[in-house]
Protein backbone atom coordinates (compact mmCIF):
# COMPACT_ATOMS: atom_id res chain seq x y z
CA UNK A 1 0.00 0.00 0.00
CA UNK A 2 1.05 3.59 -0.72
CA UNK A 3 -0.06 6.78 0.99
CA UNK A 4 0.38 10.19 -0.65
CA UNK A 5 0.11 12.70 2.18
CA UNK A 6 0.20 16.43 2.94
CA UNK A 7 -0.32 17.65 -0.62
CA UNK A 8 -2.93 20.04 -1.97
CA UNK A 9 -5.14 17.56 -3.80
CA UNK A 10 -7.29 18.57 -6.76
CA UNK A 11 -9.62 15.58 -6.82
CA UNK A 12 -11.52 16.84 -9.90
CA UNK A 13 -14.57 15.34 -8.22
CA UNK A 14 -15.72 18.58 -6.63
CA UNK A 15 -13.20 18.96 -3.81
CA UNK A 16 -9.81 20.57 -3.35
CA UNK A 17 -8.10 19.23 -0.21
CA UNK A 18 -5.50 21.53 1.33
CA UNK A 19 -3.91 18.68 3.32
CA UNK A 20 -5.06 15.63 1.44
CA UNK A 21 -4.28 11.96 1.80
CA UNK A 22 -4.62 9.34 -0.94
CA UNK A 23 -4.35 5.64 -0.19
CA UNK A 24 -3.41 3.27 -3.01
CA UNK A 25 -3.61 -0.51 -3.03
CA UNK A 26 -3.38 -2.98 -5.92
CA UNK A 27 -3.33 -0.17 -8.44
CA UNK A 28 -6.56 1.43 -7.21
CA UNK A 29 -7.44 4.40 -5.02
CA UNK A 30 -8.84 3.03 -1.78
CA UNK A 31 -9.32 6.28 0.16
CA UNK A 32 -9.05 10.01 -0.39
CA UNK A 33 -9.69 12.83 2.03
CA UNK A 34 -8.31 14.63 5.06
CA UNK A 35 -7.60 13.10 8.48
CA UNK A 36 -7.50 9.58 7.07
CA UNK A 37 -5.95 6.80 9.11
CA UNK A 38 -2.84 5.52 7.38
CA UNK A 39 -2.00 1.81 7.75
CA UNK A 40 1.31 1.19 9.49
CA UNK A 41 2.67 -0.81 6.55
CA UNK A 42 1.98 1.91 3.97
CA UNK A 43 4.80 3.43 1.93
CA UNK A 44 4.59 7.17 2.62
CA UNK A 45 5.01 9.69 -0.19
CA UNK A 46 5.17 13.15 1.37
CA UNK A 47 3.73 15.79 -0.96
CA UNK A 48 4.02 18.70 1.46
CA UNK A 49 4.12 21.98 -0.42
CA UNK A 50 3.17 20.18 -3.65
CA UNK A 51 0.02 19.95 -5.78
CA UNK A 52 -1.52 16.56 -6.54
CA UNK A 53 -3.86 15.90 -9.46
CA UNK A 54 -5.26 12.98 -11.39
CA UNK A 55 -3.10 12.00 -14.34
CA UNK A 56 -3.78 14.29 -17.27
CA UNK A 57 -5.66 13.06 -20.33
CA UNK A 58 -4.92 14.15 -23.89
CA UNK A 59 -8.21 13.57 -25.67
CA UNK A 60 -6.87 13.53 -29.24
CA UNK A 61 -3.43 12.39 -30.37
CA UNK A 62 -1.69 10.15 -32.86
CA UNK A 63 0.72 8.89 -30.24
CA UNK A 64 2.40 5.64 -31.18
CA UNK A 65 0.77 5.57 -34.62
CA UNK A 66 2.73 8.58 -35.89
CA UNK A 67 6.13 7.82 -34.38
CA UNK A 68 8.59 10.59 -33.63
CA UNK A 69 12.03 10.97 -35.15
CA UNK A 70 11.37 8.80 -38.21
CA UNK A 71 9.62 9.31 -41.51
CA UNK A 72 7.47 6.87 -43.50
CA UNK A 73 8.66 3.97 -41.37
CA UNK A 74 6.51 5.09 -38.46
CA UNK A 75 3.79 7.08 -40.25
CA UNK A 76 0.85 4.70 -39.92
CA UNK A 77 -2.02 7.11 -39.31
CA UNK A 78 -3.30 7.83 -42.84
CA UNK A 79 -4.23 4.97 -45.19
CA UNK A 80 -4.57 7.13 -48.30
CA UNK A 81 -5.51 4.32 -50.66
CA UNK A 82 -9.25 4.71 -50.08
CA UNK A 83 -11.26 7.58 -48.55
CA UNK A 84 -13.60 5.23 -46.64
CA UNK A 85 -11.79 2.76 -44.36
CA UNK A 86 -13.96 2.13 -41.28
CA UNK A 87 -12.46 -1.35 -40.80
CA UNK A 88 -8.96 -0.11 -39.90
CA UNK A 89 -7.94 -0.59 -36.27
CA UNK A 90 -5.51 1.73 -34.53
CA UNK A 91 -4.38 -1.02 -32.19
CA UNK A 92 -2.66 -2.76 -35.11
CA UNK A 93 -0.36 0.22 -35.76
CA UNK A 94 0.59 1.56 -32.33
CA UNK A 95 4.19 1.14 -31.23
CA UNK A 96 4.39 1.48 -27.41
CA UNK A 97 8.12 2.16 -27.78
CA UNK A 98 7.45 5.45 -29.55
CA UNK A 99 9.50 8.13 -27.78
CA UNK A 100 6.35 10.17 -27.34
CA UNK A 101 5.10 7.84 -24.62
CA UNK A 102 8.14 8.65 -22.48
CA UNK A 103 7.53 12.37 -22.97
CA UNK A 104 3.89 11.91 -22.02
CA UNK A 105 4.76 10.20 -18.74
CA UNK A 106 7.36 12.84 -17.85
CA UNK A 107 4.74 15.52 -18.49
CA UNK A 108 2.11 13.91 -16.29
CA UNK A 109 -0.01 12.72 -19.22
CA UNK A 110 -1.16 9.26 -18.19
CA UNK A 111 -3.98 8.60 -20.68
CA UNK A 112 -4.45 9.46 -24.35
CA UNK A 113 -6.82 8.82 -27.18
CA UNK A 114 -4.92 7.88 -30.31
CA UNK A 115 -5.81 6.71 -33.77
CA UNK A 116 -6.03 7.47 -37.48
CA UNK A 117 -5.44 10.87 -39.03
CA UNK A 118 -7.82 12.97 -41.09
CA UNK A 119 -6.92 12.12 -44.68
CA UNK A 120 -9.96 9.88 -45.08
CA UNK A 121 -13.63 10.68 -44.78
CA UNK A 122 -13.79 7.66 -42.48
CA UNK A 123 -10.38 6.67 -41.16
CA UNK A 124 -10.96 3.75 -38.81
CA UNK A 125 -11.13 2.93 -35.12
CA UNK A 126 -9.39 4.92 -32.43
CA UNK A 127 -8.73 3.84 -28.86
CA UNK A 128 -7.96 5.13 -25.38
CA UNK A 129 -4.84 3.88 -23.64
CA UNK A 130 -2.46 4.48 -20.76
CA UNK A 131 0.92 5.96 -21.63
CA UNK A 132 2.99 3.38 -19.77
CA UNK A 133 3.22 -0.34 -20.37
CA UNK A 134 4.97 -3.09 -22.27
CA UNK A 135 2.32 -3.87 -24.89
CA UNK A 136 -0.60 -1.98 -26.34
CA UNK A 137 -2.97 -4.72 -25.23
CA UNK A 138 -1.94 -4.14 -21.60
CA UNK A 139 -2.25 -0.35 -21.95
CA UNK A 140 -5.70 -0.17 -23.55
CA UNK A 141 -8.57 1.36 -21.59
CA UNK A 142 -11.23 1.37 -24.30
CA UNK A 143 -11.08 -0.15 -27.75
CA UNK A 144 -12.65 0.94 -29.94
CA UNK A 145 -13.34 4.35 -28.47
CA UNK A 146 -14.89 5.73 -31.61
CA UNK A 147 -14.68 5.88 -35.38
CA UNK A 148 -12.61 8.63 -36.96
CA UNK A 149 -14.35 10.85 -39.51
CA UNK A 150 -13.01 13.94 -41.27
CA UNK A 151 -14.59 16.96 -42.91
CA UNK A 152 -13.15 20.11 -44.42
CA UNK A 153 -9.87 20.56 -46.26
CA UNK A 154 -7.98 17.37 -45.56
CA UNK A 155 -9.93 14.66 -47.44
CA UNK A 156 -10.47 16.86 -50.49
CA UNK A 157 -6.81 17.89 -50.52
CA UNK A 158 -5.53 14.30 -50.26
CA UNK A 159 -7.82 12.87 -52.95
CA UNK A 160 -8.88 15.84 -55.05
CA UNK A 161 -5.40 17.11 -55.87
CA UNK A 162 -4.08 13.84 -57.29
CA UNK A 163 -2.95 13.70 -60.92
CA UNK A 164 -6.14 11.74 -61.54
CA UNK A 165 -8.56 13.24 -58.99
CA UNK A 166 -10.53 10.84 -56.83
CA UNK A 167 -13.62 11.62 -54.80
CA UNK A 168 -13.90 13.61 -52.59
CA UNK A 169 -12.90 16.68 -54.56
CA UNK A 170 -15.38 18.91 -52.73
CA UNK A 171 -17.00 19.27 -49.32
CA UNK A 172 -20.22 18.06 -50.92
CA UNK A 173 -18.56 14.79 -51.85
CA UNK A 174 -17.08 14.35 -48.38
CA UNK A 175 -20.55 14.60 -46.83
CA UNK A 176 -22.01 12.40 -49.56
CA UNK A 177 -19.42 9.66 -48.96
CA UNK A 178 -20.18 9.77 -45.24
CA UNK A 179 -23.92 9.51 -45.89
CA UNK A 180 -23.50 6.68 -48.39
CA UNK A 181 -21.40 4.70 -45.91
CA UNK A 182 -24.04 5.16 -43.22
CA UNK A 183 -26.88 4.21 -45.58
CA UNK A 184 -24.96 1.08 -46.61
CA UNK A 185 -24.56 0.30 -42.91
CA UNK A 186 -28.30 0.74 -42.33
CA UNK A 187 -29.01 -1.73 -45.13
CA UNK A 188 -26.47 -4.16 -43.68
CA UNK A 189 -28.02 -3.82 -40.23
CA UNK A 190 -31.44 -4.60 -41.72
CA UNK A 191 -29.98 -7.76 -43.29
CA UNK A 192 -28.43 -8.76 -39.98
CA UNK A 193 -31.71 -8.31 -38.15
CA UNK A 194 -33.65 -10.22 -40.82
CA UNK A 195 -31.09 -13.04 -40.79
CA UNK A 196 -31.38 -13.27 -37.01
CA UNK A 197 -35.15 -13.62 -37.27
CA UNK A 198 -34.68 -16.43 -39.77
CA UNK A 199 -32.01 -18.13 -37.69
CA UNK A 200 -29.35 -17.54 -40.32
CA UNK A 201 -25.79 -16.25 -40.04
CA UNK A 202 -24.96 -13.74 -42.79
CA UNK A 203 -21.51 -13.21 -44.26
CA UNK A 204 -19.48 -10.71 -42.23
CA UNK A 205 -18.58 -7.32 -43.66
CA UNK A 206 -15.73 -5.73 -41.69
CA UNK A 207 -16.21 -2.30 -43.25
CA UNK A 208 -19.86 -2.12 -42.25
CA UNK A 209 -19.51 -3.65 -38.78
CA UNK A 210 -18.01 -0.51 -37.25
CA UNK A 211 -20.57 1.67 -39.00
CA UNK A 212 -23.31 -0.48 -37.46
CA UNK A 213 -21.71 0.25 -34.09
CA UNK A 214 -22.23 3.94 -34.86
CA UNK A 215 -25.87 3.36 -35.72
CA UNK A 216 -26.36 1.43 -32.48
CA UNK A 217 -24.62 4.20 -30.52
CA UNK A 218 -22.03 1.78 -29.18
CA UNK A 219 -19.29 4.20 -30.28
CA UNK A 220 -19.34 7.82 -31.44
CA UNK A 221 -18.14 9.35 -34.69
CA UNK A 222 -15.09 11.38 -33.68
CA UNK A 223 -15.38 13.97 -36.39
CA UNK A 224 -12.49 16.20 -37.47
CA UNK A 225 -13.66 19.71 -38.36
CA UNK A 226 -12.17 23.17 -38.07
CA UNK A 227 -14.56 25.55 -39.84
CA UNK A 228 -17.99 26.41 -38.53
CA UNK A 229 -19.71 25.28 -41.74
CA UNK A 230 -18.02 21.86 -41.49
CA UNK A 231 -19.09 21.57 -37.85
CA UNK A 232 -22.67 22.26 -38.91
CA UNK A 233 -22.43 19.56 -41.58
CA UNK A 234 -21.44 17.09 -38.87
CA UNK A 235 -24.36 18.12 -36.67
CA UNK A 236 -26.69 17.79 -39.66
CA UNK A 237 -25.51 14.25 -40.43
CA UNK A 238 -25.57 13.25 -36.76
CA UNK A 239 -29.22 14.31 -36.54
CA UNK A 240 -30.10 12.67 -39.86
CA UNK A 241 -28.72 9.26 -38.82
CA UNK A 242 -29.24 9.59 -35.05
CA UNK A 243 -25.60 8.92 -34.18
CA UNK A 244 -23.42 10.26 -31.41
CA UNK A 245 -20.53 12.53 -32.38
CA UNK A 246 -17.70 14.46 -30.81
CA UNK A 247 -16.27 17.54 -32.46
CA UNK A 248 -12.53 17.10 -32.91
CA UNK A 249 -10.54 20.38 -33.25
CA UNK A 250 -13.63 22.64 -33.34
CA UNK A 251 -11.38 25.57 -34.27
CA UNK A 252 -14.26 27.90 -35.16
CA UNK A 253 -16.54 26.53 -32.47
CA UNK A 254 -16.59 29.93 -30.77
CA UNK A 255 -18.60 31.28 -33.72
CA UNK A 256 -21.48 28.84 -33.15
CA UNK A 257 -21.05 27.96 -29.48
CA UNK A 258 -24.76 28.30 -28.79
CA UNK A 259 -25.66 25.87 -31.59
CA UNK A 260 -23.12 23.30 -30.39
CA UNK A 261 -24.41 23.65 -26.83
CA UNK A 262 -28.01 23.20 -27.95
CA UNK A 263 -27.02 20.05 -29.85
CA UNK A 264 -25.48 18.64 -26.66
CA UNK A 265 -22.31 17.64 -28.48
CA UNK A 266 -18.90 17.74 -26.72
CA UNK A 267 -15.85 19.43 -28.23
CA UNK A 268 -12.20 18.43 -28.10
CA UNK A 269 -10.43 21.68 -28.92
CA UNK A 270 -7.00 22.16 -30.43
CA UNK A 271 -4.23 22.07 -31.41
CA UNK A 272 -4.12 25.80 -30.67
CA UNK A 273 -0.38 26.15 -30.03
CA UNK A 274 0.38 26.13 -33.75
CA UNK A 275 0.67 28.45 -36.71
CA UNK A 276 -2.17 29.02 -39.15
CA UNK A 277 -0.78 26.32 -41.41
CA UNK A 278 -3.87 26.18 -43.63
CA UNK A 279 -6.81 28.39 -44.47
CA UNK A 280 -9.32 26.71 -42.17
CA UNK A 281 -7.10 27.67 -39.21
CA UNK A 282 -7.22 31.40 -39.95
CA UNK A 283 -9.47 32.12 -36.94
CA UNK A 284 -7.61 29.84 -34.53
CA UNK A 285 -7.60 31.30 -31.01
CA UNK A 286 -7.07 30.13 -27.44
CA UNK A 287 -10.35 31.89 -26.62
CA UNK A 288 -12.35 29.05 -28.23
CA UNK A 289 -12.39 26.55 -25.33
CA UNK A 290 -13.42 29.21 -22.81
CA UNK A 291 -16.22 30.52 -25.01
CA UNK A 292 -17.52 27.00 -25.58
CA UNK A 293 -17.34 26.12 -21.88
CA UNK A 294 -19.21 29.28 -20.89
CA UNK A 295 -21.90 28.41 -23.45
CA UNK A 296 -22.42 25.06 -21.73
CA UNK A 297 -20.42 22.79 -24.03
CA UNK A 298 -18.42 20.00 -22.40
CA UNK A 299 -14.85 20.76 -23.48
CA UNK A 300 -11.64 18.75 -23.53
CA UNK A 301 -8.27 19.88 -24.90
CA UNK A 302 -5.87 18.16 -27.25
CA UNK A 303 -2.33 18.45 -28.54
CA UNK A 304 -2.96 16.41 -31.71
CA UNK A 305 0.50 14.97 -30.98
CA UNK A 306 2.88 15.07 -32.80
CA UNK A 307 1.47 18.39 -34.08
CA UNK A 308 2.11 19.72 -30.56
CA UNK A 309 4.28 17.49 -28.36
CA UNK A 310 2.01 15.63 -25.98
CA UNK A 311 3.73 16.88 -22.82
CA UNK A 312 2.72 20.46 -23.68
CA UNK A 313 -0.92 19.69 -22.88
CA UNK A 314 -0.81 21.57 -19.52
CA UNK A 315 0.68 24.59 -21.32
CA UNK A 316 -2.26 24.56 -23.73
CA UNK A 317 -4.61 24.51 -20.74
CA UNK A 318 -2.72 27.40 -19.15
CA UNK A 319 -2.97 29.46 -22.34
CA UNK A 320 -6.69 28.75 -22.48
CA UNK A 321 -6.95 30.23 -18.97
CA UNK A 322 -4.95 33.27 -20.05
CA UNK A 323 -7.52 33.78 -22.81
CA UNK A 324 -10.60 33.56 -20.64
CA UNK A 325 -11.28 29.95 -19.70
CA UNK A 326 -11.92 29.55 -15.96
CA UNK A 327 -9.01 27.75 -14.30
CA UNK A 328 -11.09 24.88 -12.99
CA UNK A 329 -12.70 24.38 -16.40
CA UNK A 330 -9.24 24.17 -17.96
CA UNK A 331 -8.23 21.52 -15.43
CA UNK A 332 -11.44 19.63 -16.15
CA UNK A 333 -10.64 19.81 -19.85
CA UNK A 334 -7.51 17.70 -19.31
CA UNK A 335 -8.93 15.42 -16.62
CA UNK A 336 -12.55 14.53 -15.89
CA UNK A 337 -14.16 16.15 -18.96
CA UNK A 338 -11.71 14.35 -21.23
CA UNK A 339 -12.41 11.07 -19.43
CA UNK A 340 -16.17 11.50 -19.80
CA UNK A 341 -15.97 12.43 -23.48
CA UNK A 342 -13.74 9.42 -24.14
CA UNK A 343 -16.00 7.07 -22.17
CA UNK A 344 -13.44 6.08 -19.54
CA UNK A 345 -14.52 8.17 -16.55
CA UNK A 346 -15.22 5.02 -14.55
CA UNK A 347 -11.46 4.41 -14.53
CA UNK A 348 -9.62 7.74 -14.82
CA UNK A 349 -10.02 11.51 -14.77
CA UNK A 350 -10.46 12.12 -11.05
CA UNK A 351 -9.11 11.02 -7.70
CA UNK A 352 -11.94 8.91 -6.33
CA UNK A 353 -12.22 5.62 -4.49
CA UNK A 354 -12.23 2.68 -6.88
CA UNK A 355 -10.57 4.45 -9.78
CA UNK A 356 -7.16 3.67 -11.21
CA UNK A 357 -4.36 5.23 -9.19
CA UNK A 358 -3.12 7.50 -11.98
CA UNK A 359 -1.77 10.41 -9.99
CA UNK A 360 0.72 13.23 -10.58
CA UNK A 361 2.59 15.34 -8.04
CA UNK A 362 3.76 18.81 -9.14
CA UNK A 363 6.10 21.29 -7.43
CA UNK A 364 3.78 24.16 -8.35
CA UNK A 365 0.54 24.88 -10.14
CA UNK A 366 0.31 22.39 -13.01
CA UNK A 367 -0.75 25.01 -15.58
CA UNK A 368 2.29 27.23 -14.93
CA UNK A 369 5.11 26.82 -17.43
CA UNK A 370 7.86 26.72 -14.80
CA UNK A 371 6.20 23.95 -12.79
CA UNK A 372 7.96 20.59 -12.78
CA UNK A 373 6.54 17.11 -12.46
CA UNK A 374 7.84 15.50 -9.27
CA UNK A 375 6.28 12.02 -9.48
CA UNK A 376 3.91 10.13 -11.74
CA UNK A 377 1.93 7.04 -10.78
CA UNK A 378 0.07 4.87 -13.29
CA UNK A 379 -2.05 2.05 -11.92
CA UNK A 380 -0.43 2.76 -8.57
CA UNK A 381 3.07 2.15 -9.90
CA UNK A 382 5.62 4.96 -9.70
CA UNK A 383 6.68 5.34 -13.33
CA UNK A 384 8.54 8.64 -13.13
CA UNK A 385 10.40 10.62 -10.50
CA UNK A 386 11.80 14.00 -11.47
Amino acid sequence: MKAIVNGKVYTMAGAVLDQGTILIKDGKITAVGENIDIPSDAEIIDAKGKIVTPGFIDAHTHLGIGEEGIRWEGADYNEISNPVTPHLRAIDAINPEDEGFKDAVKGGITTVMTGPGSANVIGGENLVMKTYGRTVDEMVLRNPAGLKGAFGENPKRVYGTRMVPQSPVTRMATAALMRKALVDAQNYLNKLEQAEKEGKKPERDLEKENLVRLLKKEIPLRAHAHRADDILTILRIAKEFDIEVTLEHCTEGHKIADIIAEAGVPAIVGPSLTSRAKYELKDRTFETPGILAKAGVKVALMTDHPVIPVHYLPICAGLAVRHGMPEMEALKAITINAAEILGVADRVGSIEVGKDADIVIFDGHPLETMTKVVKVFINGEEVYSG
